[in-house]
């Protein structure tokens, strides 16, 4: 007798990692932990400083207090989200949607929270977004950043070079002419 096998569709690590992560909107009281995360993404830059570790967060408190700022008025209408995990804050993303594209002004997750495929499926989310309203994605990248491996494989490709950052874009093959 033969055995009746029914095919199934396992998810993948980026659909698991999509369903796990909760967002919601940042508010006030996230400022530390929203300064936690950006310290984690300065790590390696900080190891290479002979700097006591007041004058660290010192600097890293400046450095997140400018880019807060800056972020907040060049786009005031972006939505600023924290990520969680089974109730804990493990990281951040804030998007500005404009008419034709969709802006990933910047996404960062705790150190212990990285290559678990979260980025990959938030993003994933994201050009799955812009291919139904038939906009482009786009980001910075930090020259020095591993993550343009993430947005090359992703279909990104880097479209200007601006001192340290890089611009990259996707579109949509079904929208590849907008």
């Amino acid at each position: 007798m033969g055995t009746n096998i029914r095919a199934t569709t396992v998810p993948s690590k980026s659909q698991l990692a999509a369903k796990s992560v909760s967002r919601r909107p940042a508010a006030h009281e996230d400022e530390e932990f929203l300064r936690r995360v950006y310290a984690s993404t300065r790590t390696d830059e900080m190891a290479l400083v002979d700097w006591t570790g007041e004058q660290k967060t010192a600097f890293l408190d400046m450095q997140f207090h400018a880019q807060h700022t800056f972020y907040h008025s060049e786009w005031p209408d972006a939505e600023y989200t924290i990520l969680e995990e089974d109730g804990a804050s493990i990281g951040r993303i804030y998007i500005d949607r404009r008419d034709r594209e969709i802006h990933v002004i910047d996404i960062a997750l705790l150190p212990e929270c990285r290559n678990r495929g979260l980025g990959t499926s938030l993003i994933s989310e994201i050009m799955e977004e812009a291919g139904r309203t038939e906009r482009s994605v786009t980001l910075y990248v930090e020259t020095f950043n591993p993550a343009q491996r993430l947005y090359n494989r992703l279909g990104f490709v880097q479209v200007k070079t601006d001192g340290l950052y890089m611009l990259f874009e996707w579109r949509s093959p079904d929208h590849a002419h907008c």
